[in-house]
């Protein structure tokens, strides 16, 4: 009776928030011949996700961060790779010889660990600026198979067509979308997407965001890295937005309604899809920062109710070994 009288305060639709119980089977990410990944049957990844961006350079390292220092991370994402090219880190990697990729590729595969690029990020807005979304993905897809990686996130910022309300924003993502899982089968390479929490707002944006890029292509997705901070585009917005476990659970504000975790789910977003993400640092964005030992007891109030879809974080080296085994020691200790 506790627990159903807890749910009630908190307001959990639970019975409908997708918790796994079907049978599973293993299969080989691309480039993976050690570390094998868990499907449910309909081709469902099996939760949790911890998941890690690099973007900026490290003073004595070239290229991905070295396991030692991101395990237990699972999939560590290369970040970025824009419609004018690779940048970044994502550039670094072109930048190893086939031999060096080849023996980093063996020493994430046998942590486990999945290696995969972030495309567009803050700086890139392809709907905007008339990127064609098939022949973008085409690029890309062919960019992550040259290069040998296990997958791609999906890290699209346009703002602007976004907000612009039309369904133009929504209908680029669902081709480039589609486009992608032909080019990378999902029997062989990841792909997931980086929303802002925002965009899962009902009623909030014309073109329903990304409550309607799920409706349209959420089945070829393998999970959300959903951005529980806002970039510099809305900081002036719910500056104080999922920076408690009341408000990152359950019970966001007026100004981005509905777009906590479970009032997402009730939206019809399957929750062991929704991965938690936050900034390791207040300097990694401009607001929704929660220190280890507060994200560790929220990851832990979920777990309580039926959500184990894992945590993300921006970004390498500001987190680390210690940072995902702070956050999992409550819930998913290690």
């Amino acid at each position: 009776m506790l627990a159903f009288f807890v749910l009630a305060v908190l307001g959990l639709s639970w019975m409908n928030h997708g918790v796994l119980s079907s049978p599973v089977k293993s299969v080989h990410v691309h480039g993976n011949s050690t570390s094998e990944v868990s499907i449910l049957p309909n081709g469902t990844l099996v939760s949790p996700h911890w998941v890690i961006y690099s973007d900026r350079g490290v003073s004595g390292l070239s290229g991905p961060p070295p396991v030692s220092q991101i395990e237990p991370f699972a999939y560590s994402a290369l970040a970025f790779l824009l419609v004018a090219g690779a940048f970044d880190q994502a550039a670094e990697w072109t930048q190893l010889t086939s031999t060096q990729r080849a023996t980093i590729k063996a020493q994430y595969a046998a942590a486990g660990i999945k290696l995969i690029v972030s495309v567009f990020g803050s700086t890139d807005a392809p709907t905007t600026n008339g990127a064609d979304p098939i022949a973008t993905a085409d690029t890309m897809a062919a960019w992550v198979i040259q290069y040998g990686l296990d997958g791609v996130d999906v890290d699209y910022e346009d703002f602007d067509a976004i907000n612009a309300g039309d369904g133009k924003a929504e209908a680029w993502l669902a081709s480039f979308t589609r486009r992608l899982r032909v080019k990378l089968p999902r029997e062989d390479y990841l792909l997931t997407h980086a929303p802002v929490a925002p965009w899962f707002s009902p009623g909030k944006f014309g073109g329903g965001a990304y409550l309607t890029v799920d409706s349209t292509v959420g089945n070829l997705i393998d999970w959300y890295n959903v951005q529980f901070y806002n970039r510099d585009y809305y900081s002036k917005k719910g500056a104080n937005e999922y920076t408690t476990c009341a408000g990152l659970l359950t019970n966001s504000s007026s100004t981005w309604p509905k777009s906590a975790l479970f009032q997402i789910a009730d939206s019809g977003i399957p929750l062991h899809k929704l991965v938690i993400g936050k900034p390791a640092l207040t300097s990694d964005a401009s607001n929704g920062f929660m220190n280890t030992s507060t994200l560790a007891n929220c990851l832990n109030t979920a777990k309580k109710f039926g959500w184990n879809a894992g945590a993300m974080v921006w970004e390498f080296p500001d987190a680390n070994s210690s940072w995902i085994t702070s956050v999992r020691k409550l819930s998913f200790p290690v």
